[in-house]
């Protein structure tokens, strides 16, 4: 007995536990998790620090620059030096040769560069700084991607969990309207032939269940693979189409706001400074620099004693490069560099003009969708009321079971038409807060 209340126990705390496990999330919910988990998310985020490491990057170029340098010398034979014997005051044209020099020297040297003045260093730091901001419209419009996927996918969730719902309604008002049936078959009231024409649409009514189970599990799977979610784990939505639908959509706006216009922006700008970069090839460049070395020549190996002298040596300078001529290379680079610029003026002008075509087409496909759904929404109520009617005459005796399947697959057809019309709806709606960027949450842009 004591056994039995155990395993009771058991079974009944890792149903609990099983049951903690599936969470819920509503469409928000949903968005939050992808955003801090999905790894394209991830990716560009680190995109972004990236980028902000170049730019530091850039910054210390400009910076003064340090480095040494040792070295260490042992000539195993000594260099040999030749000169006139008339040096030493012998016979002019002879020739005199001996080795100079010691068997060991060392040296060490400290440099210290400094940049001055560079166009391109200049045009390099606020490229640097723009670059950053491209990333970050760049991670952005992965971040939409990623959100567009999900909202997709839970979409097609929450649709396929409601047709779930009616598939799981129409099976038990079939399997109630063939048990009553069947108790008149026993009475000798109905014919056979009626009972299996009722029990054909009881098993395509089941049949029916099945495939929305499926549809709607594969849409929750794809659901936890557009959040990043463990595909181990179950998971379950919380917000239906309704509440979908009434998520505010944009119906007006500025098309300059969207994430894929913004990043054709930021090549413009990019190119600009492209340009800026290959004009500023014409201006001189000047170098400061500082360098301080120690040198010691020895014919033992005795560097580390004290006594023995190092010789120093110290120096500064400047150094000047002015740009005179390159043959024309400087020139047509710089053009070349202008003709890319145009066309990613032109680009941006043709996006500019696509987006607010596409907003134009989704505003209409919306009104359209939103129409058509209601419409669905009647024929399903209307096409319920008439299956129900036929139910009530069949119950009595004044139907029969063929109008009873004919009024079935009238209401079924007319309930998939109401799926394909909430699809074709929220889809609508999604293509247009995708147009004018709102489909990220606030603070995610």
């Amino acid at each position: 007995m004591e056994n039995s209340k155990f395993l009771l126990a058991a079974l009944l705390l890792w149903a609990g536990t099983s049951f903690a496990q599936t969470s819920s999330f509503s469409l928000e919910e949903a968005k939050s998790y992808a955003l801090e988990n999905h790894i394209s998310v991830l990716n560009a985020e680190q995109d972004v620090i990236a980028a902000e490491y170049q730019r530091r990057e850039t910054v210390a170029m400009g910076l003064p620059q340090m480095n040494a340098t040792g070295s260490f010398n042992n000539f195993l034979n000594l260099p040999v030096q030749v000169l006139d014997a008339s040096f030493f005051g012998g016979q002019p044209g002879e020739l005199i040769s001996f080795r100079a020099g010691t068997d060991y020297s060392s040296s060490f040297n400290l440099n210290v560069n400094q940049l001055v003045f560079s166009g391109s260093y200049i045009v390099g730091l606020k490229l640097s700084k723009h670059y950053a901001g491209m990333k970050t419209n760049a991670a952005s419009l992965s971040k939409e991607e990623v959100i567009y996927n999900l909202v997709q996918a839970y979409e097609l969730a929450a649709v396929s969990k409601e047709n779930l719902k009616f598939m799981d309604s129409m099976v038990q008002i079939t399997q109630e309207l063939v048990d009553k049936q069947q108790n008149y078959l026993e009475l000798g009231l109905i014919l056979q032939e009626d009972m299996d024409q009722l029990n054909y649409s009881l098993l395509t009514a089941k049949q029916s269940k099945t495939q929305a189970e499926v549809q709607h599990q594969n849409a929750l799977e794809l659901v936890k693979f557009s959040m990043g979610y463990p595909m181990d784990q179950p998971i379950e939505i919380s917000s239906s189409p309704e509440d979908l639908m009434s998520t505010p959509g944009m119906t007006g706006g500025d098309v300059k706001t969207n994430l894929t216009y913004q990043v054709m922006n930021d090549q413009v700008t990019l190119q600009e400074y492209v340009v800026k970069n290959d004009q500023s090839a014409y201006l001189p460049t000047l170098n400061a620099y500082l360098q301080h070395g120690f040198n010691a020549y020895r014919n033992e190996f005795d560097f580390f004693d004290s006594n023995e002298e190092w010789f120093t040596q110290t120096q500064w300078g400047l150094q000047l490069n002015i740009p005179i001529l390159s043959s024309g290379q400087r020139y047509y680079k710089t053009a070349q560099s202008k003709v890319a610029l145009l066309q990613a003026q032109n680009n941006l002008e043709q996006m500019e003009q696509t987006l607010n075509m596409q907003s134009l087409q989704a505003k209409n496909n919306l009104e359209s969708a939103r129409s058509n759904y209601n419409l669905q929404q009647e024929n399903v109520r209307l096409a319920q009321s008439i299956y129900e009617n036929e139910l009530a005459k069949e119950e009595i005796g004044k139907g029969n079971s063929i109008m009873v399947t004919q009024k079935y697959n009238q209401l079924v057809m007319a309930q998939a038409q109401l799926v394909g019309s909430t699809l074709e709806l929220l889809q609508a709606q999604l293509e247009l807060n995708k147009i004018y960027n709102n489909l990220l949450p606030n603070g995610q842009q």
